[in-house]
C-alpha cells in the first residue's frame, strides 16, 4: 500500500463500517493504524484481505519480539523468509527476463516460430506479472484503477492485439521498476528507523544487593541506578551520580564536539560514553525519555501531509479520471472522427492508461519532506511537521527573546546596594528566600549568589507566596510582607520615589538589570544583574541577515538592558518592558507587515508569543520537557547557527519538491502529447511512469546528505 488510489479502495471499504472509528495511513511506511470498537479486528482483517491487501500485524510482531526477549524463539524468522523471498523474486525476474528478451528477438528477426514468440511471451507475463494482474483484478473489481489495474488493462489489450513480445517486456519492465523503487523507499524509511536504533535495548541496572545485572530498558523504573561503561551507549536519560565522562551527544542534540559531564549533569538516552565509568540515576522510562520523544516526534511529523502533500493528492485525484476519460477518448472515437485504424488507436489508448497513473506525481513529495525531517533530526534540529519544513524557507522576520535565548541565561548578581539599616546578610536571606520559589533565571540569580556567600537562612518558610509574571515575586517571611521585584512593579506599586527612580536608571544604564527588595513597605536593598551574550548569538543573526531574515529582540527586562544587549549584537530593533501577552502583540503588528514570522524562545514564559507565530522555535530542546511540546522547531542544543542551517535546510527542500513536481508532470505531459500523436510506445510509458517515480524517489533521497552549517 504505497499509493492514493490504493488509500482510496480501503477507506471506501473500512469507513462505511460502524466498528471503525479511525484510519490512518501512512504510505510512506505502508501502515495503517486503525481505532476500532471490540472484537471488530477480524472483520477488518477479512475485508483488507478481500481487496488484496493481506495485514501484518504490527503488534503480533511486537509481540513475538518479546517472547525473543524472554528466551522463547520465535516460531517464524521473519528476516529470513523475506531474505528467501526477495532472492526467489530475482531468480524469476532473471528467468522472465531472458524470456522476454527471446520472444523480442524472434520477433526481430522475423521467423516463422509465432509460436515460441507467444509462448516465451506469455512465460514472461506469468514469471513477472502475476502478482500485478492479481492486485490489478481486484482493483478492477471494486472500480479502482491504480497503477496495478491500469498496467493490467494495458498489457492484455497489447496482447488482444497481437503485440506479445512488447506486452511481455513492458511486464517485466514495470515489475523491474517496482523493485527498485521499493528498494529505493525501504531506504527512506530505514533512514527514520535509524533514529529508533540509537538507544540500547538493555541496560546494567544495580540491585538491592550491590549487585549488577542486564536487563531489558522496558524494564527499568525510575531512580534505578544504571552503569555505563567507556564506549557504551547510555541506555535512558537519567541524572549523573558517580563518575565523570566524555559524552558525545551528536545523536540527539546535533553537537559535533563530545560534552563533558560530570556528577549532577544531565544525559541522555543514545548519547555515547567516550572515557568514563558512569553510574546514573534513571530520570525518565524508556518511552518517555528524549529519544523516544523525537522518534515520536518525526514519526507524526512525517505522517502529516505537508501543503505540498496535499495539493499533489487533490491534483491526482482530477488527473487519473481525466487521462483515462482521454484513453477512452481515443480509443473509440477517433477512428471515427479522424478516421485511425482501430488497433492503433487502441494502442494509443493503451500508452494514455499506462502514464495515467499518479504514483510518480504523489510519491514525489513524502519522499522529499520524510528525508529532510529525517537529516534535521539528525543534526538536532526537531521539525513538527511538514507544514514548518516548507514554511521555514519563506520567513523574512525572526523574533528572539532575550534571557536563556540570546544570552547565557545565568545572569549574576555584581552589586548589592542597602537602601536602610537592615544588615546586608539579613537583605541577602529575605531576597534569596522570595528568589528561590521562582525558576526565572533572574531570580534563580538571586538565589545562586546567596548559597555563593553562605547566607543562612536562604530557605526560610514563605507564606502566601505569588509570582507576578515580567515583574517579580512577593509573600511573608517572619511577619513581613515582603517583594523582591524590577521596576516596573515597584513603579506600579506607587512606591518608586526620586531617589529610587534615579537608582533604577543607574543600573540600567549600564545595561543590567535592577531588582529591589521591600519589606513592609520599606526599602532594603538594590540587586544589580548582568547577563552574558552566548558566544555564538552575534553570528547567529548576521547568518540570518545573510539569508534577508530580519531580526529584533523582545524582552521583559529593562529598556536600557534590552538595547545594551542589541547594540552589542548589530540588531536595531529591540523592545523591553514586555509583558508575555505584550510580546504577542508585538507578534502580531509583524504579521501585518511581514508575510511569515518567527519566534525563538527558551520556555514557558514564551509560550504566547511562540504560539502567535506562523512558525516558533525551542531553544535547548534536550533539556526541557516542555519546549518539545510547545515549539513548532526544536533546536536539541543552544546553537542558535542551527536556525540559519534550518531556512538553508526548508529551502532546499522546497527545490527539491518543485524539482520533484516539475519532473513528474513534464514527463508525463510529454508521454501524453507523444501517446496522442502516435509517438509513444508501450515501452515508453513505462519508462516515463516508473523512470519518473525513481527519478523522484532518487531526488528526494539526496536531501539525507544535506550538512551545510555555514552555507551551501
Amino acid at each position: 500500500m504505497d499509493c492514493p488510489t490504493e488509500e482510496r479502495l480501503i477507506r471506501a471499504r473500512l469507513e462505511p463500517m460502524p466498528e471503525v472509528e479511525s484510519l490512518a495511513f501512512n504510505l510512506l511506511e505502508r501502515t495503517l493504524t486503525l481505532r476500532h470498537s471490540d472484537g471488530a479486528l477480524p472483520a477488518i482483517m477479512r475485508v483488507l484481505t478481500d481487496i488484496g491487501f493481506a495485514p501484518d500485524s504490527l503488534g503480533e510482531t511486537a509481540a513475538n519480539a518479546g517472547d525473543a526477549t524472554a528466551g522463547h524463539a520465535p516460531a517464524i524468522d521473519a528476516a529470513a523468509i523475506e531474505t528467501g523471498s526477495r532472492v526467489l523474486g530475482y531468480l524469476r525476474m532473471l528467468v522472465a527476463g531472458l524470456c522476454a528478451a527471446g520472444a523480442e528477438l524472434l520477433d526481430l528477426i522475423g521467423s516463422d516460430l509465432d509460436v515460441l514468440v507467444l509462448m516465451l511471451a506469455v512465460a514472461a507475463i506469468a514469471l513477472s506479472g502475476l502478482a500485478t494482474y492479481q492486485k490489478g483484478w481486484v482493483a478492477v473489481r471494486h472500480l479502482d484503477f491504480n497503477i496495478n489495474a491500469l498496467m493490467s488493462i494495458a498489457v492484455t489489450g497489447a496482447m488482444l492485439i497481437g503485440e506479445w513480445p512488447e506486452a511481455a517486456m513492458v511486464m517485466l519492465l514495470f515489475t523491474l521498476a517496482e523493485m527498485i523503487e521499493s528498494r529505493s523507499l525501504r531506504h527512506a524509511r530505514n533512514a527514520i528507523r535509524e533514529l529508533m536504533a540509537l538507544a540500547p535495548d538493555t541496560a546494567a541496572v544495580r540491585g538491592e544487593e550491590g549487585q549488577w545485572q542486564t536487563v531489558a530498558v522496558d524494564v527499568v523504573t525510575l531512580n534505578q541506578i544504571i552503569r555505563v561503561r567507556p564506549g557504551e551507549k547510555i541506555p535512558l536519560d537519567g541524572e549523573i551520580v558517580r563518575g565523570s565522562a566524555s559524552v558525545n551527544q551528536a545523536p540527539v542534540t546535533g553537537e559535533s564536539l563530545p560534552v563533558e559531564k560530570d556528577v549532577g549533569d544531565r544525559v541522555f538516552a543514545g548519547t555515547l560514553n567516550q572515557t568514563g565509568l558512569l553510574e546514573i540515576r534513571v530520570t525518565a522510562l524508556a518511552h518517555d525519555s528524549t529519544i523516544a520523544r523525537i522518534i515520536h516526534a518525526v514519526e507524526v511529523a512525517q505522517s502529516e501531509r505537508a501543503p505540498a502533500q496535499r495539493f499533489i493528492d487533490r491534483f491526482s485525484r482530477v488527473y487519473t479520471p481525466v487521462v483515462m476519460a482521454l484513453a477512452v477518448a481515443t480509443a473509440l472515437f477517433m477512428p471515427l472522427a479522424l478516421g485511425w485504424e482501430w488497433l492503433d488507436a487502441i494502442y494509443r489508448a493503451l500508452v494514455l492508461l499506462v502514464i495515467a497513473c499518479p504514483c510518480a506525481l504523489v510519491i514525489s513529495t513524502p519522499i522529499t519532506v520524510v528525508s529532510g525531517l529525517t537529516v534535521a533530526a539528525r543534526h538536532g534540529v526537531l521539525v513538527k511537521g511538514g507544514l514548518y519544513l516548507e514554511l521555514g524557507r519563506t520567513l523574512d522576520v525572526m523574533a528572539f527573546d532575550k534571557t536563556g535565548t540570546l544570552t547565557e541565561g545565568l545572569p549574576s548578581v555584581t552589586n548589592v546596594q542597602l537602601l536602610s539599616d537592615v544588615p546586608r546578610t539579613q537583605a541577602i536571606e529575605f531576597a534569596a528566600s522570595l528568589a528561590g520559589h521562582s525558576d526565572h533565571p533572574v531570580s534563580q540569580a538571586v538565589a545562586r549568589f546567596a548559597r555563593a556567600q553562605a547566607a543562612p537562612g536562604t530557605s526560610m518558610a514563605v507564606s502566601q507566596f505569588e509570582s507576578v509574571t515580567g515583574r517579580g515575586v512577593r509573600g511573608q517571611l517572619q511577619g513581613q510582607e515582603c517583594v523582591l521585584g524590577n521596576h516596573r512593579l515597584i513603579h506600579e506599586m506607587g512606591l518608586c520615589s526620586p531617589a529610587l527612580e534615579a537608582a533604577f536608571e543607574r543600573i540600567e544604564k549600564q545595561g543590567q538589570t535592577a531588582l529591589l527588595l521591600l519589606c513592609s513597605g520599606r526599602p532594603w536593598a538594590l540587586f544589580s544583574i548582568a547577563d552574558r551574550l552566548k558566544a555564538h548569538s552575534r553570528r547567529a543573526l548576521e547568518q540570518l541577515a545573510d539569508l534577508g531574515v530580519h531580526t529584533l529582540v523582545l524582552s521583559g527586562d529593562n529598556a536600557y538592558t534590552v538595547a545594551g544587549i542589541a547594540e552589542q549584537l548589530g540588531v536595531k530593533d529591540a523592545r523591553g518592558n514586555l509583558l508575555p501577552e505584550q510580546k504577542l502583540d508585538v507578534l502580531r503588528e509583524l504579521k501585518n507587515r511581514y508575510s511569515t514570522v518567527g519566534m525563538v524562545g527558551d520556555g514557558i514564559n514564551d509560550a504566547p508569543a511562540m504560539a502567535g507565530a506562523q512558525i516558533s522555535f525551542a531553544m535547548g530542546a534536550a533539556g526541557t520537557d516542555t519546549a518539545l511540546e510547545t515549539a513548532d522547531v526544536a533546536l536539541m542544543d543552544d546553537n542558535l547557527a542551527k536556525l540559519s542551517w534550518f531556512i538553508r535546510l526548508s529551502r532546499a527542500t522546497g527545490r527539491h519538491l518543485i524539482q520533484n513536481i516539475g519532473l513528474a508532470l513534464g514527463i508525463k505531459l510529454l508521454v501524453m502529447l507523444l501517446a496522442v500523436s502516435g509517438g509513444a510506445t508501450l515501452w515508453m510509458a513505462v519508462f516515463a511512469d516508473m523512470g519518473a517515480s525513481l527519478l523522484v524517489v532518487f531526488n528526494g533521497l539526496r536531501l539525507l546528505k544535506f550538512n551545510q552549517i555555514e552555507g551551501e
